[in-house]
């Protein structure tokens, strides 16, 4: 069963205030102290603690034991997670993290990542929030995460450098490096301080599948990280929303609830104009096998008189991104729009025919109870044809005069 989950980051985020969601959420502390303890060099506890943000119920939990003042670079980083007793997945998450970080860092510095002494960031707690939070989003085993626009602060903020805007550089660097919304979050516009941390920053585009609103889901958890602020008038806390992609979505004043066997898929499209056309089959066929349930061009005339066609995928929501990720490799596309639709399938079984030397399977669908079409599968007519060399229109006909007895 796919599981889904979307980060309502309204109040910013920070690597503990993410630990806290995930354990609200419902995430064993245990799987996150493990991971921690595999890591870190020193000794260091995780604490959660039942507090009350602007009247909800949250989670804080406190990392303990990280008085290190120790300036790690990114290569120490490295070291302690490709020596660390970690599963895979949860390594290759903590390394994309810190990486980014580094890189951000970098270019706030005007220096190359091996050079960045991560200062607050390499110090235990983050160390410790990052593989935390990397454990805790593998257990849940989500095939997507979405993430809301993220409300950064405004105002300043006193770092290792000094005095520094909020939001902070590297967060900004790490937020418009993955296209990711953010805003002030200002109340009555009060500047509010840093909402959101370099650490939770790099946490959120590292795992996040896209940013939005909360997606069609049927919510089975929800969980409340807080920060260690109390802050009036705003509830210092992010949301975690644990469930499953919601197959049927219906909106008062369309066109009526799903009926039975209806269910919401994508169509996910785009424009492509430079693109050699010997080579679409193979993307097609590379989409199927990513999941999509269709694919399929039409030829279209672009601005400036030019010639093109619109790709178009029809897909599950939990296959999105496996097909977004093949038009963007397998084509010059830089950008696809989607839209939801409704889709109802007509019921369907396969049936046997019994030809001429073989056998060629039958396509039957019902509706109410009724078969209404029967078809016979092309690819097992032309390879009937070539076993008993025949022509391809012959069998095909003699295919086509059998389903009727079907019908």
């Amino acid at each position: 069963m796919s599981r889904i989950g979307w980060l309502d980051c309204a109040s910013g985020a920070s690597g503990d205030m993410l630990l806290g969601a995930l354990v609200a959420a419902g995430v064993p502390l245990d799987v996150l102290t493990r991971a921690v303890d595999a890591v870190a060099p020193e000794k260091i506890r995780l604490r959660p603690e039942n507090v009350v943000r602007n009247g909800l119920a949250a989670t804080l939990v406190h990392v303990e034991g990280t008085d290190s003042t120790h300036h790690r670079t990114w290569a120490d980083v490295r070291t302690l997670l490709d020596d660390a007793d970690l599963p895979e997945p949860v390594r290759r998450s903590a390394h994309a993290t810190f990486e980014r970080l580094a890189q951000a860092e970098a270019r706030v510095h005007n220096t190359t990542p091996e050079a960045i002494h991560f200062h607050e960031v390499g110090a235990l707690d983050a160390i410790a929030d990052v593989v935390g939070v990397c454990a805790g989003l593998a257990h849940l085993g989500l095939d997507r995460l979405v993430v809301s626009p993220v409300a950064v602060g405004s105002g300043f903020v006193r770092a290792a450098h000094g005095r520094l805007p909020v939001p902070v550089p590297a967060v900004v660097e790490l937020l418009a490096a993955a296209g990711a919304p953010s805003y002030a979050g200002e109340i009555d516009g009060t500047p509010v301080g840093e909402l959101c941390t370099p650490t939770g920053a790099a946490l959120l585009v590292t795992h996040a599948a896209t940013y939005g609103p909360q997606p069609p889901m049927r919510v089975a958890a929800q969980g409340f990280g807080a920060g260690t602020r109390e802050t009036p008038g705003r509830g210092n806390a992010v949301r975690l929303l644990v469930g499953e992609p919601a197959p049927e979505v219906w909106t008062p004043g369309s066109a009526g609830p799903p009926s039975p066997g209806e269910s919401t898929q994508l169509v996910v499209e785009s424009n492509v104009d430079d693109l050699d056309p010997r080579v679409w089959p193979a993307v097609l066929a590379r989409l199927l096998d990513a999941g999509a349930a269709d694919a399929w061009l039409t030829p279209i005339l672009m601005k400036k008189g030019r010639p093109a066609h619109t790709l178009a995928v029809l897909v599950d929501p939990d296959r999105y991104d496996a097909v977004c990720e093949v038009v963007f490799t397998q084509t010059p596309a830089i950008g696809v729009r989607s839209h939801t639709v409704r889709k109802r399938p007509l019921e369907r079984e396969f049936r046997t025919l019994e030809l001429p030397g073989g056998t060629v399977r039958l396509k039957v669908a019902t509706y109410a109870g009724k078969v209404v079409n029967a078809q016979p599968e092309y690819d097992d007519v032309l390879a009937l044809a070539e076993r008993t060399g025949r022509p391809v229109k012959a069998v095909l006909a003699q295919a086509a005069a059998a389903a009727q007895q079907h019908l």
